[in-house]
Order: structure tokens, then C-alpha cells, then sequence
């Protein structure tokens, strides 16, 4: 029920004492034998009262959002109209100052600062789609980008009110939309780039990521959880983007030399994760190397087990890392030179 971070609130409020909160910290890792920092803790339910304030929420969003589309102001009928998106923002950004400043409620402030954000976006494509209707890719690239650029605007204001960890991830995201929309109108006929961009883009926020990461090399404190949504932001951009240029799930079979490829790239997104102490590169990946395995196995002749040894392989490699994760991350972290292990996360607590 309680994160790092909301001890660490306590302590800074003055309820309770660091050697009380660092007590109670080793407390429950040594309960389940294991290391605070390793269990990349992020807050998202404080109860069940969380679970039904967001089905709430989004009913009401898809409500306002219904209602917002009969509002037309001249928009076509066949074209989405920015009083959706605008009615959206505005209803979330109104709860938010309820159920995220006063209750602070973690998976009702997360779909809030979805709803506000993503509706200014949309708001601002529907509104640009509205003014150059059919004006072509470079258009298309071009309405992108200004409507990412709101919605980074967005996330900064949103930010500085309210302080929801995902939203850095949210206006990185919006970021690296921005950017990508300009080169592709300036680029609307090379159709690698997009994913060049997307690779890019990802490994950008994964280093912005390592940077919040470094302020708090214990985990204690919102940072923590900050970097948390980056890594979870970056890790699919870097692993889809990645994969397809590879040429992995474009349809048709693969062959061995990129299947082979595909699990070493994964056992090197195993490295990463233990080294940096996240699993997101891990869980991103997971499909394609699914696919790779299945495909080596289906090539050595084992065509009607193929998918069930795979889920045995993989199933089994992942819970047994689970279950060795600090053991193995201690391996991995002792073998790095100390310009970097200086800047990783600890292997356990921080030092006193």
C-alpha cells in the first residue's frame, strides 16, 4: 500500500524518523528475502477505492468525449472535432485537482494526467486536420508535431501543478513526437526513418531515465518512480524500433542467423536490466524473442511443440532471473568498472 516514496514523505514531514523508515525498509526485505532496492517499487493502487474512482473516471471522460464529438463547429462529419479532446482536458485536469492535489490517489492521478495531456493533443490534430484538411504526409507530419508540441506543453503545466511521476514520461514521449514530426515532413518519403526516429527517441529517454536514476541511487524518494515510467516510455520505443529494423514479425518466416540474433539481442536487454536494476527492456522484448525461439524450434524439426517448448524455455528463464535477480545483478555489477557502478543503482541499501 505504501511506497518508498511516501515514507520518505513521512520522514521529510517530520511523522517519522530516517532510522525508523530505513528500519522498517529492511524489514520487509528481509520479510521476503530480498533487497529494498531491488524490487523497483512504483505506487499504483492505494486501495480499492483507486480501481473505482478510475472506472468512474473514464466513464465519465467517454461520456464527455461522446458528447464533445456532436459538438461539430464546422468540422466534417467523417473528421474528429477538438471539443472532445478539449472537453476531456478540462474534465481531467478538474478531477485531478481533487482525487491527484487532495486524495493523491495513484492510478486515478495516472488515467487523469492521460486524459488531460492526450485531450489537448488531440484537440490541437483535430483542429489542425480541421484547418488543412487532405493537405498530404508532410502535413500530416506537420499537424503531428504541433499537436505533440501542446501536448508537451501540457505535461509541463500539469507538472508543476499537480507532480504525477508519470508525466515526465508523458512529455518525453510528447517530445520526442515533436521532433519526429518535423523530420518526417521534411522527409515524408523515406519510410525507415520512422522507426529510426523511434529508435532514437528511445534511447534518449532511456539516458534521461539513467538521469533520474543517478539522483537516487537507493530508490527512496519520487525520483525513483519518476525514472520508472522513462524506462517504461523508452523500452518499447527502443525494442519495436529495433526488432523491425531487424526485420523481426514483417510476416513470413525468419531464419536461423536472425532468430539466433534476435536471443542474443535479448540476453544482452537481460544484461542492461540487471546492471541498471529495471526489467523494462525484459518485458518490452518478450515478444520477439517469443517469435525467435519458436522459430528455431520449429526449424530443428519440433513443429507441434514449437510454441509449448518455447513458453517452457522462456517461462522458466524469466522466473528463475526473477528468483536470482539480485545474485545475478551482483555478478553482473562487480564485473563493471567503477566509473559506472558509481552511478548504478546500489546493490543493497544505501550507505549510512
Amino acid at each position: 500500500m505504501y511506497s518508498d516514496s511516501d515514507l520518505q514523505d513521512a520522514v521529510t514531514a517530520g511523522i517519522l524518523s530516517p532510522e525508523a523508515a530505513q528500519a522498517l525498509r529492511d524489514h520487509v526485505a528481509q520479510s521476503r528475502a530480498t533487497v529494498a532496492v531491488d524490487e523497483e517499487q512504483f505506487r499504483l493502487l492505494t486501495g480499492f477505492n483507486d480501481i473505482f474512482v478510475a472506472i468512474a473516471s473514464v466513464i465519465l471522460l467517454v461520456a464527455l468525449s461522446w458528447l464533445g464529438d456532436s459538438l461539430r463547429f464546422g468540422a466534417p462529419d467523417h473528421h474528429p472535432t477538438f471539443m472532445s479532446g478539449l472537453l476531456v482536458a478540462a474534465a481531467s485536469w478538474g478531477l485531478a485537482e481533487y482525487f491527484t492535489r487532495q486524495r493523491r490517489m495513484a492510478l486515478p492521478s495516472i488515467l487523469l494526467l492521460c486524459g488531460f495531456v492526450g485531450g489537448i493533443a488531440f484537440a490541437a490534430g483535430a483542429l489542425g486536420a480541421q484547418i488543412w484538411p487532405g493537405s498530404g504526409d508532410r502535413a500530416e507530419s506537420l499537424i503531428l508535431s504541433a499537436a505533440a508540441a501542446v501536448g508537451l506543453a501540457g505535461a509541463a503545466l500539469h507538472w508543476r501543478r499537480f507532480m504525477v511521476p508519470i508525466t515526465v514520461a508523458a512529455g518525453a514521449a510528447a517530445g520526442a513526437g515533436v521532433v519526429a514530426g518535423l523530420v518526417m515532413a521534411a522527409f515524408p518519403d523515406n519510410r525507415t526513418l520512422p522507426f529510426l526516429m523511434l529508435l532514437a527517441s528511445g534511447l534518449v529517454i532511456f539516458l534521461l531515465a539513467m538521469r533520474w536514476d543517478m539522483t537516487d541511487r537507493a530508490r527512496l524518494t519520487r525520483r525513483s518512480d519518476v525514472a520508472f515510467w522513462l524506462h517504461l516510455a523508452a523500452a518499447p520505443m527502443i525494442a519495436h524500433s529495433l526488432f523491425h529494423l531487424l526485420g523481426v514479425l514483417n510476416g513470413g518466416e525468419i531464419g536461423a542467423g536472425r532468430a539466433l540474433l534476435v536471443v542474443a539481442l535479448y540476453i544482452a536487454f537481460g544484461l542492461v536490466a540487471l546492471a541498471i536494476d529495471r526489467r523494462a527492456l525484459l518485458v518490452s522484448s518478450l515478444a520477439y524473442v517469443l517469435f525467435a525461439l519458436y522459430a528455431l524450434f520449429k526449424q530443428a524439426g519440433a513443429v507441434e511443440l514449437s510454441w509449448a517448448l518455447t513458453s517452457l524455455v522462456i517461462g522458466s528463464a524469466l522466473l528463475l532471473l526473477s528468483a536470482l535477480w539480485h545474485q545475478a545483478r551482483s555478478i553482473i555489477v562487480n564485473g563493471l568498472p567503477s566509473v559506472l557502478t558509481d552511478r548504478l543503482p546500489y546493490l543493497d541499501r544505501a550507505p549510512a
